[in-house]
């Protein structure tokens, strides 16, 4: 079931919480739930995303709303996994471009670690090994329904988009529950849901009007 803005929210897909009691969606009756997704090798994440989460959570959660923190991977996959995220959340240490951002800009303290704790629940999307073998089938089976018009086309152009099919199913790794349900467009991506369950908003990177649409949702009945 894919995520539908103005409709009943389904629910995150998370393999494993390492933080904070496990909890979802239909657990969360009578909250505003802002779920911020991140991914550990994200700079982006880390100097804007978070802080701003962990911010909304400490000026917020007295009020009825709930933060979640749910780590994806679309990418870098040796680097945005479970071992990792566990070690941020156990020790504050980050990696890869996080690390080297935010060492660049004076943000972390010795041994690469955050100057700061995230407090809210933290879970790992749902990963899926993509199954099989990446045949001209399921290239095609791709390919057909962005570009109907596709075997009318010159052959270098055909050949071109084959290859580009090719390149990205071979990048796709892995398949992300969350990171698809709810159609993201990268990381940061922030969800929010209202009291009653429904989604409300999905942003993607630093859209900086969070605050003020969680008060919205606050005033609503």
């Amino acid at each position: 079931m894919s995520a539908v803005i103005g409709e009943k929210v389904p629910n995150l897909g998370v393999s494993e919480w390492i933080q904070g009691a496990p909890t979802n969606f239909d657990q969360e009756k009578d909250h505003v739930v802002l779920v911020d997704v991140f991914q550990v090798n994200c700079p982006g994440c880390f100097m804007h995303a978070i802080p701003e989460a962990i911010n909304i959570y400490n000026k917020y959660k007295d009020d009825g709303v709930r933060v979640l923190g749910i780590a994806t991977a679309f990418e870098d996959f040796d680097k945005n996994t479970l071992e990792n995220l566990k070690m941020l959340a156990e020790t504050g240490e980050v990696i890869g471009e996080t690390k080297n951002a935010l060492s660049m800009y004076g943000k972390l303290q010795e041994g690469n670690k955050l100057p700061y704790k995230i407090p809210f629940p933290l879970g790992m999307d749902n990963l899926t090994k993509t199954a099989g073998e990446i045949n001209q089938e399921k290239i095609m089976q791709f390919i057909y329904p962005q570009i109907p018009e596709f075997d009318s086309q010159p052959e270098d152009y055909k050949n071109q988009i084959i290859q580009r099919v090719k390149d990205y199913m071979k990048s796709k790794e892995y398949s992300a529950e969350t990171f698809e349900k709810f159609s993201l467009q990268g990381t940061p991506s922030t969800i929010l849901v209202d009291r009653k369950g429904i989604l409300r908003d999905v942003s993607f990177g630093q859209a900086g009007n969070i605050e003020a649409m969680i008060q919205k949702l606050l005033d609503e009945n």
